[in-house]
């Protein structure tokens, strides 16, 4: 597969890796910064492409994916902050019939980990005993806080949890109200990301940890979302591709 990368950062270096690994081809590296073949995005660039991977700063992304849309280029996003523009996104997407995966983590593991949250949250959704908290934890450089995939997982307990209502990513002063979930950040070092989720009850604690050990992970599944969206069209999140590879 023909393959353009946009954002040419550590992140785009490993997608890079694992493209070529898997047999493919990388016709242009576009990065703002000057880091790769070309700066800005252009049908021109796509002409001969056959799928996009973009892991860049959400700035212009609804411009971005209008491109990937007249050029007919399938593309894999794994951009975060860019949650309140998903509806204009699959309006583009819609508009074209062209095809877009997006995921705040794509990482298998991570998504392994979701499911195993999801359940865990569904189990004590009926033992009004145990409480359940979100603490994640990267490096000094990271951006955005809370993670996406931080926030992926409290919309997962929600979804599972009946007395859990919203979410608190905030310093609380004040106790925390029983059907608030608090999500707690921490940045420093060069932590690659670690989330972990805690069952906790008078008498003992449950946790549940994904660590990534380093930006492979999330690029493998990358390439495997592009792999996976060529010949579609649609609008799909990581949940829809995850559901797809992984046994029922």
């Amino acid at each position: 597969m023909k393959t353009v990368i946009v954002g040419y950062g550590s992140m785009g270096h490993e997608i890079e890796a694992v493209l070529l690994g898997r047999g493919h081809e990388v016709i242009c590296r576009v990065d703002p910064a000057g880091n790769g073949d070309a700066r800005e995005l252009s049908t021109e660039i796509l002409k001969e492409a056959e799928g996009v991977i973009e892991f860049a700063l959400p700035g212009g992304i609804l411009d971005n994916i209008r491109v990937y849309s007249e050029a007919s280029v399938p593309v894999v996003i794994g951009t975060t902050g860019w949650d309140k523009l998903r509806p204009q996104a699959a309006e583009i997407v819609r508009q074209y019939g062209s095809a877009l995966l997006w995921g705040n983590n794509f990482s298998l593991g991570a998504n392994l980990f979701f499911d195993l949250v999801s359940r865990a949250a569904a189990l004590i959704n009926g033992i009004e005993e145990y409480d359940i908290m979100v603490n994640e934890y990267h490096h000094k450089r990271k951006k955005d806080s809370p993670s996406g995939t931080a926030l992926t997982i409290a919309e997962k307990i929600l979804q599972n949890l009946d007395r859990k209502k919203s979410i608190q990513t905030e310093t609380l002063n004040r106790a925390i109200r029983d059907d608030e979930l608090h999500v707690g950040s921490v940045r420093g070092g060069a932590i690659p990301g670690i989330h972990q989720v805690t069952l906790d009850s008078e008498a003992d604690s449950i946790e549940i940890i994904h660590t990534a050990r380093n930006r492979k992970g999330f690029a493998l599944g990358a390439v495997r979302g592009v792999e996976w969206l060529s010949g579609k069209t649609g609008f799909f999140s990581v949940d829809d591709f995850i559901r797809d590879i992984l046994p029922s």
